[in-house]
């Protein structure tokens, strides 16, 4: 499945193809370049107006959809994909109630982009969504897929939750609504209206390239490649991010939801090298159509080199059926480009429901 979210922004991103100056129409919220697959040499796209007339936007619009009835090879082929099923392991609650090294991060993958990051003696939530649904009313197609790694009454003190985005499979009500008010919030541009009409304080907005203190700990704001939006009429009208924590010498970057661009480069030259990479890896077929806002797990292995990571864990798979590639395809695929560039599988891992690494 496609996500509405993802269609409207491709539709808005569509590609004009005449001349070396090609450009992608994208609506910008805030003023904000999306870094949308580079078209000049600062390897940021440029801002076009796009046409106003009716034809043209219609003679696109059958190009584009003429493009989406050509099949897609899949990346690997149907019969080495088994029938999914989640993996999880009990998590072990005395270690995540007190962390061993504290001067290490210590992470547990609950699912999808929703990580429990504990350093320096703080527990960090990121893009938190324990809902059985990932859409405003329940859709029986977005329904969870797995069972959360942590079961919400055995998390540990939530002292701070890192949002990279205000999509439904990122920015959940409901989950924030337990949370409630004791925690830290760090969210991009925009969203700061949203916690207010929850009368929610604690609250932090930062726009990219800003460094927020939490306790000695620093919280990078980093640029993505991606879209905002929780109806028809906001698109945009928020910012998206990526997160990089730093403490005590050691560094964690949660790149939330992209599409691959040389942005990584960049953070990797200011950032890296990076101890621990949480990158997505899942929701990225057909490619023609979710390339520019979702990588795929050759991307994340792209990303995971570019921005210098020591190590790389996936996000962003089996836990919500948002595209068509199947559930149990992301870490297969992971696995194979790995081999073919080389890297071991212990440095790009995809971890099971529930289980804890320390880097």
């Amino acid at each position: 499945m496609i996500t509405a979210d993802a269609m409207s922004s491709i539709l808005r991103s569509m590609r004009s193809d005449k001349g070396a100056g090609r450009k992608r129409w994208i609506r910008i919220g805030l003023r904000r370049k999306n870094p949308i697959e580079a078209a000049g040499p600062d390897g940021v796209a440029a801002v076009a107006q796009g046409p106003r007339r009716g034809p043209a936007i219609r003679i696109r619009l059958s190009q584009e959809f003429a493009r989406m009835r050509k099949k897609e090879e899949p990346a690997i082929p149907a019969g080495e994909v088994p029938a999914y099923q989640a993996a999880s392991v009990v998590p072990d609650l005395k270690r995540l109630e007190d962390p061993p090294r504290k001067d290490r991060f210590q992470i547990t993958w609950i699912g999808h982009a929703t990580f429990l990051i504990q350093v320096g003696g703080r527990n960090f939530l990121s893009d938190p969504i324990y809902s059985q649904c990932c859409s405003p009313v329940y859709l029986p197609n977005l329904k969870r897929l797995a069972e959360p790694g942590i079961p919400f009454p055995q998390l540990p003190k939530i002292d701070a939750v890192l949002i990279s985005h205000d999509h439904y499979d990122h920015l959940d009500r409901r989950t924030i609504r337990r949370l409630g008010r004791e925690p830290h919030y760090f969210f991009p541009l925009g969203i700061t209206p949203w916690f207010e009409r929850m009368r929610f304080g604690n609250c932090h907005e930062a726009d990219w390239g800003q460094t927020l203190d939490f306790h000695g700990i620093n919280i990078h704001c980093v640029p993505a490649q991606h879209f905002s939006g929780r109806g028809v009429f906001d698109r945009n009208r928020t910012l998206w991010c990526g997160w990089v924590i730093e403490c005590k010498g050691r560094k964690l970057y949660f790149a939330g939801d992209s599409g691959y661009s040389p942005l990584f480069t960049d953070i990797g030259r200011e950032h890296g090298p990076i101890d621990c990479a949480l990158i997505p890896i899942g929701a990225y077929s057909p490619r023609w159509f979710m390339h520019p806002v979702h990588v795929d797990p050759r991307e994340a292995v792209k990303i995971h080199r570019d921005v210098r990571a020591r190590r790389s864990i996936a996000s962003h798979w089996g836990t919500f059926k948002l595209t068509d590639e199947p559930p149990a395809e992301p870490p297969i695929y992971l696995k194979k480009v790995l081999y073919e560039e080389g890297l071991t599988q212990e440095e790009f891992v995809s971890l099971r429901f529930g289980e804890t690494i320390e880097v």
